[in-house]
C-alpha cells in the first residue's frame, strides 16, 4: 500500500511540477537584484496555512506595496524545492530549516531562508485515547518518514515520556535511534500528507500542522500533545534560490509577511493552531 501511495504521489507531484513550468515560462524566474520588478513574484506554497497567509497578502496589502503575487499551490515537500532550484518558482514557502538544509545536502541545491514566517506545532493525535499515557502495549503510531520531520516527530514523544533517544540523537533521529520504548510502541513511518488520512487505523499518530488543519483537525485543541513554541528551530520560512534574496520583489514579501496585518491575520485566523513567528 505505501508504494502504490508513493506511486500516486510521484504521479501528482510530475503533473504539478509541470503546471508550475507552464505558468512561468513567460521569464518571470529571473530572480536577483538584476529581476524585473513589474513582474510576478511565482510563489509555490502548501495549501494551508502557507497559500492562504499568502492569499491574503494578495488581495489586502500586494497592490499597495506595488507587488504582483502569483501563487501556486502544491501538496508534496518535493515539487516546491525543485521548482525553485530549476527557475520554475522565484521563491517558496512551506519549509522549515532543518528540513531545507538536509534537502539541500541530499540534493545539491542551493536554495536559501529568507525570513521565518510561522511555526505549526506538530501535534500528536488519536481517535482511540485522550493522552499518550492512555497508549497500550504494542500500540501502532504513526510518523511522518521524511528525515527532519521524523526526528522531530520522535523529539517530541520523547519529550513526553513516550520513548527515550539514544545519546546524541539529532533532528535526523528514526525509529532506530530509539533508546528505550517502555510500551512496544510500533511505528509506523508514512508519508507526512498520508497521516490525517490513516490517523482512524492507527492508535495515534505524529502529524504536521499544515496537514492537520488541512483535514479539518484544530492543533490547539485536538492535539493530545502538542510542541511549545518557545526555541523552537523549525519555523516555516520565505526561501529562494541562493542569490534571489536580492529580489527586490522577494524583499518586498518578506517585509509584508513580517507585517503587523498578517500578525493579526494568523492570531485572528488560526487561534493558536499557527503561530507568528516574528
Amino acid at each position: 500500500m505505501r508504494n502504490v501511495l508513493k506511486y500516486t504521489s510521484v504521479l501528482v507531484t510530475a503533473g504539478l511540477a509541470l503546471s508550475v513550468a507552464a505558468c512561468s515560462s513567460s521569464g518571470s524566474s529571473t530572480t536577483g537584484a538584476s529581476a524585473d520588478p513589474d513582474k510576478a513574484l511565482v510563489v509555490i506554497a502548501s495549501p494551508t496555512p502557507h497559500a492562504q497567509i499568502l492569499d491574503y497578502v494578495k488581495k489586502n496589502l500586494a497592490d499597495k506595496a506595488g507587488l504582483k503575487l502569483d501563487v501556486k499551490v502544491v501538496t508534496d515537500y518535493v515539487t516546491p524545492n525543485t521548482a525553485v532550484q530549476d527557475g520554475s518558482a522565484d521563491a517558496n514557502y512551506f519549509q522549515h530549516v532543518p528540513y531545507l538544509d538536509d534537502f539541500n545536502k541530499k540534493n545539491g541545491t542551493d536554495i536559501v531562508s529568507v525570513e521565518a514566517v510561522h511555526l505549526e506545532p506538530l501535534g500528536v493525535y488519536s481517535k482511540k485515547v485522550k493522552s499518550v499515557t492512555e497508549l497500550q502495549d504494542g500500540a501502532e503510531v504513526g510518523v511522518p518518514n521524511d528525515a527532519t520531520n521524523e526526528g522531530r516527530a520522535l523529539k517530541l514523544l520523547a519529550d513526553n515520556g513516550v520513548i527515550t533517544l539514544k545519546s546524541g540523537a539529532g533532528t535526523t533521529a528514526t525509529v532506530q535511534d530509539i533508546a528505550s520504548n517502555p510500551k512496544n510502541l510500533a511505528f509506523k513511518e508514512l508519508e507526512a500528507a498520508q497521516l490525517p488520512r490513516s490517523l482512524g487505523d492507527l492508535d495515534a499518530a505524529v502529524i504536521n500542522g499544515n496537514y492537520a488543519l488541512d483535514s479539518g483537525l484544530k492543533p490547539a485543541t485536538d492535539a493530545i500533545v502538542l510542541e511549545k513554541a518557545e526555541g523552537n528551530p523549525y519555523a516555516n520560512i520565505l526561501a529562494v534560490k541562493k542569490g534571489g534574496e536580492d529580489d527586490p520583489r522577494v524583499r518586498k514579501l518578506a517585509e509584508l509577511l513580517h507585517s503587523a496585518e498578517v500578525k493579526k491575520y494568523i492570531d485572528d485566523t488560526f487561534g493558536g493552531s499557527v503561530v507568528p513567528a516574528f
